[in-house]
């Protein structure tokens, strides 16, 4: 039993000595922090506020101002294909030809209707001629009383029977000119023709295809003039005038920027989308093609906003930001949200403060938690 009262003493005071040297360190002074790193001749930029131009940018698809789809106008299978995409015709050219057999024969049927409404009239007018004479003789003889009155009332039913006659053959002339020029305007429709000078931009039949009324065979575009069709919504088309100019950019031409004017504005809305539908016209370019996308922008004055150059972003990943400096002139890493660029500076949205000071050139270099000694 005293050794087991021997021993708890022992630990006890061993304990108690512990707790007394834990005590003393914790008593002792913890060493200064350093001071931080000084950079000199580091280039700083306070951010202010700067009106820049305000713009509304529409997107859209560049069209040709004129386009027509060529149809056929009757039945009839198609026998020849003279166009095909990418073709340059000129107005009036052949594109297709419909099989021409059926109206060339009412053609023909016409021209002979026709010739026999010449002999009809040849000798209607022979018969009118011949009763104006004997009309104007008995009308002598009536005068003098040397034929009675019967007599001389047939005759002057004879000439009118013949001026009905004439008249009949002259209507049947005229009947038979209109059939004959239905006939070969049918004959026409057989011959698909260009409505304008321009390029074959779609084919959508071939040789043997059974064409009817409406079916539209070829597409055609006038290359020499093209327009930007963009959307604008209702609350901005305030800011759309016909005659209008504005800036387009084509991204499939690069970096050159058109100037556009305001052609035709339609002026019944979308009512799905509520937006109008603005035809902006395009300088000549050999470049254009229709479905090209392009953007317009539309001013809408100007606008307050934070500029940063670009040389003061720090890509990190995904993220940007840049050196921003307290109040101990310490820089510290600060994210930020960019908006549209400017030249060779960038629109900030958010992360930055009007006034704020920042590194403007900070490179590759770790600047976090530096002070900088800047430039007076």
């Amino acid at each position: 039993m005293s050794r087991k009262k021997h021993a708890i003493t022992v630990l006890s005071m061993l304990m108690i000595g512990l707790i007394a040297t834990l005590a003393g360190c914790t008593n002792e002074r913890s060493p200064a922090a350093a001071p931080p790193e000084t950079l000199s001749n580091v280039s700083v930029i306070a951010v202010q506020k700067t009106a820049v131009p305000d713009w509304l940018e529409a997107v859209g698809t560049v069209r040709a101002a004129q386009t027509s789809q060529v149809s056929s106008q009757m039945m009839g299978n198609i026998v020849e294909i003279r166009a095909h995409e990418g073709d340059r015709v000129q107005q009036g050219q052949v594109l297709a030809i419909i099989d021409d057999a059926q109206p060339r024969s009412v053609v023909n049927q016409a021209t002979a209707a026709v010739a026999a409404s010449e002999q009809e009239i040849a000798a209607a007018d022979s018969d009118f001629a011949l009763a104006d004479a004997t009309l104007k003789r008995y009308q002598q003889l009536y005068d003098k009383k040397s034929v009675s009155p019967q007599e001389f009332d047939e005759i002057k039913a004879r000439y009118q029977s013949a001026v009905a006659h004439r008249d009949m053959a002259r209507a049947g002339q005229s009947q038979a000119n209109a059939a004959l020029t239905q006939a070969r305007t049918s004959l026409g429709y057989t011959r698909l023709r260009a409505p304008f000078a321009g390029v074959v931009t779609q084919k959508m039949a071939d040789e043997g295809t059974l064409a009817s009324p409406g079916m539209p065979i070829f597409t055609i575009e006038d290359t020499r003039s093209y327009r930007l069709e963009v959307t604008v919504n209702e609350s901005d088309i305030r800011l759309v005038h016909p005659g209008q100019t504005a800036p387009v950019s084509i991204d499939a031409l690069g970096n050159a920027q058109l100037i556009g004017k305001v052609v035709q504005i339609v002026p019944a809305a979308d009512p799905s989308s509520r937006s109008f539908l603005v035809k902006v016209g395009l300088p000549s370019d050999a470049h254009l093609r229709s479905g090209l996308f392009g953007r317009v922008r539309f001013s809408r004055g100007a606008r307050s906003v934070l500029l940063i150059p670009r040389t003061s972003l720090v890509e990190r990943g995904q993220l940007e930001g840049v050196y921003v400096l307290d109040a101990n002139e310490i820089a510290e890493l600060r994210y930020v949200t960019l908006g549209n660029s400017t030249g060779g500076q960038m629109e900030v949205l958010s992360g930055l403060q009007d006034g704020e000071k920042l590194v403007a050139a900070p490179g590759d270099r770790d600047l976090g938690g530096k002070r900088i000694a800047t430039r007076p």
